[in-house]
């Protein structure tokens, strides 16, 4: 194709040039691209195996993990990542990890965002040159280069924001260098999403403590030494190591090590070792209405969806930030209109489902909804419990970036459809049963029927699943062969143990770990030997295939109960899909 140059708008100013490569499906970086090479490890993703590094990268948007900004700094860092991303729409997630490695370490690629009709031809090239919001794309790199562009300068718009005297104190170090630096990252990140005001908030979760490299652990060190302390009450997502048994476990201390200095440089300013992935879990529990600040994405869409709280997605860093000052935008879910649905799914009508359906029906849910809001009908009856909606929503939040969702009749704000959809009229989808049968299969996966490992708590277990797995394996024996580990936070992990719940599991086998959850989890917790893992987690199933290199296999609680006894799980999908 000859030469041709489209105007967009640079969400992060910069030049370069280079090959493309390039995806109609959103890519989460965390769990989909390998920090320390580059490689796209989400064996479900179109570009599984392609190396990103001196690429121009031209995706749709991101999906998936808040850590994704994580990975993204940390290839700008050792120089394994894209030299530019081009975008059909605006992403915090992928913008953050930019933005921190352009303020706080000099390291930046340009960031731009073009109209649909101008992504999907940009995609279709093979060459592509990115010059401030200019993108030109060919299939002749040298005519590329020689074309003059005229990219604007990524206009300042700091002052549009109404700010306060106390933000005003921030941004002009009254309160020290890391609040400072905090309240310009925030300052730009509110003009991408073009918010006018910040608004105090009332508690953050962290989930920037993921270790995703040495990139990471010098970002929190150097908010330390410039003597960040939090400024609202503030707990802290799942490490990438059990921090107090990590030794025990067999963990490399080149690895361990600097993954229990990162959770420690939090904890320093003033954060709560609380290390879950589940905080909603926690006594600190926001009320509907209460304007938060959460990363993670399960527990965003948990927080907004099921309790009715108010939370942006936020992306790994910003998390932090805003921590250290207590104010975010205005914009996005924090606000009415930001929280209506824009997708009505209809779900089908299914008889005597166990507790796979939701994992299964929100990992679907997700493909579909894409970056919309969707509102569920079809399940008014069907009264799921907590535990249902936290896999709904974590496997929601694993192939959506959609902050939240809405089920007619179950969630808080939609009583009725109108409540959810904000009055208007929205496109409709049907899902069907073959439908969740292909769903089922990409999670389903691995080849032959045999395990070795049983995987559970992605999320964090609840003390409510731990009481249904000790009913499960009551007066049941694990297969000898066969490893079972439960992942849970530790204060679920206490009430286990004072009820008795925590030595009645051990008995049948059942290890458990704290502090860390599966994402994390590698090598020699994930014992060497075993090549093949169940979990009853949509999202496990989904990333750990890419994050572990094993086969693996999805299945209800109760299914995975029956693999640890004997050592095999069944060929075929629950009866629930096949009979229906």
């Amino acid at each position: 194709m000859s030469e041709v140059v489209f105007s967009g708008a640079a969400l992060v100013h910069g030049e370069a040039a280079g090959e493309i490569i390039a995806s109609d499906v959103e890519l989460s970086f965390w769990g989909g691209v390998d920090p320390g090479t580059g490689e796209v490890i989400d064996r479900h993703h179109p570009l599984s195996g392609q190396i990103l590094t001196g690429k121009i990268l031209v995706i749709p948007g991101g999906r998936g993990s808040c850590s994704g900004s994580g990975v993204i700094l940390e290839l700008l860092l050792t120089g394994k990542g894209p030299v530019a991303i081009v975008t059909e729409r605006e992403d915090d997630i992928l913008a953050l990890g930019v933005v921190i490695a352009e303020e706080v370490f000099g390291k930046s690629i340009p960031v731009v965002v073009l109209n649909p009709r101008d992504f999907r031809q940009v995609a279709t090239a093979r060459y592509a040159r990115v010059d401030g919001d200019c993108v030109v794309c060919g299939d002749d790199p040298v005519a590329l280069g020689a074309l003059p562009l005229a990219g604007r300068e990524l206009a300042s718009k700091v002052s549009d924001l109404k700010l306060g005297r106390a933000d005003q104190a921030y941004l002009d170090g009254t309160h020290g260098k890391a609040a400072r630096v905090a309240m310009k990252v925030i300052l730009r990140m509110a003009h991408l999403q073009g918010a006018n005001q910040l608004i105090d908030i009332a508690q953050a979760h962290i989930d920037g403590c993921v270790y995703t490299g040495h990139g990471s652990l010098r970002f929190a060190q150097q908010l330390r030494e410039w003597g960040g302390k939090v400024a609202v009450p503030t707990t802290l997502n799942s490490i990438s190591i059990d921090h107090r048994r990590w030794r025990t476990q067999g963990v490399d201390p080149a690895f361990g090590e600097p993954a229990s200095q990162l959770g420690d440089a939090y904890v320093d300013m003033g954060a709560r070792p609380t290390f879950t992935c589940a905080p909603y879990l926690l006594e600190s529990v926001p009320q509907k209405g209460e304007q938060i600040v959460w990363a993670e994405s399960n527990a965003v869409v948990f927080a907004n969806s099921v309790l009715g709280a108010r939370t942006m997605k936020y992306p790994d860093f910003l998390d932090i930030c805003i921590a250290l000052t207590g104010r975010a935008p205005l914009a996005g879910c924090h606000i009415e209109s930001g929280r209506s649905a824009a997708l009505q799914i209809n779900v089908p009508r299914l008889k005597y489902v166990d507790d796979a359906f939701y994992p299964l029906l929100g990992y679907h849910v997700g493909l579909v909804a894409a970056n919309r809001i969707p509102v569920l009908t079809g399940l008014e009856q069907a009264a799921p419990s907590q535990d249902d909606l936290k896999a709904f929503g974590a496997a929601f939040a694993t192939t959506s970036s959609a902050p939240m969702f809405h089920i007619l009749g179950v969630t808080p704000e939609a009583v009725t459809l109108n409540d959810a959809t904000g009055g208007t009229s929205v496109p409709t989808v049907e899902i069907s049963i073959e439908d969740l049968l292909q769903s089922w299969r990409e999670l389903d996966s691995a080849p032959g029927l045999s395990i070795d490992l049983v995987s559970l708590g992605n999320p964090h277990f609840s003390f409510s699943e731990c009481e249904k797995l000790a009913a499960l394996c009551r007066g049941r024996t694990k297969h000898k062969d066969i490893t079972v580990i439960v992942t849970c936070g530790r204060a679920t992990h206490d009430k286990i143990r004072e009820a008795g719940i925590l030595s009645e599991l051990e008995r049948f086998g059942v290890q458990f770990i704290t502090d860390t959850c599966w994402c994390m989890i590698t090598e020699p917790v994930v014992p060497p030997t075993a090549g093949t893992i169940m979990t009853n987690s949509g999202k496990y199933a989904h990333y750990g295939p890419g994050l572990t290199g094993r086969g693996f296999h999805f299945g209800s609680l109760a299914a995975c109960v029956e693999a640890a006894c004997t050592g095999a799980t069944s060929a075929e999908p629950p009866p629930w899909l096949r009979d229906n």
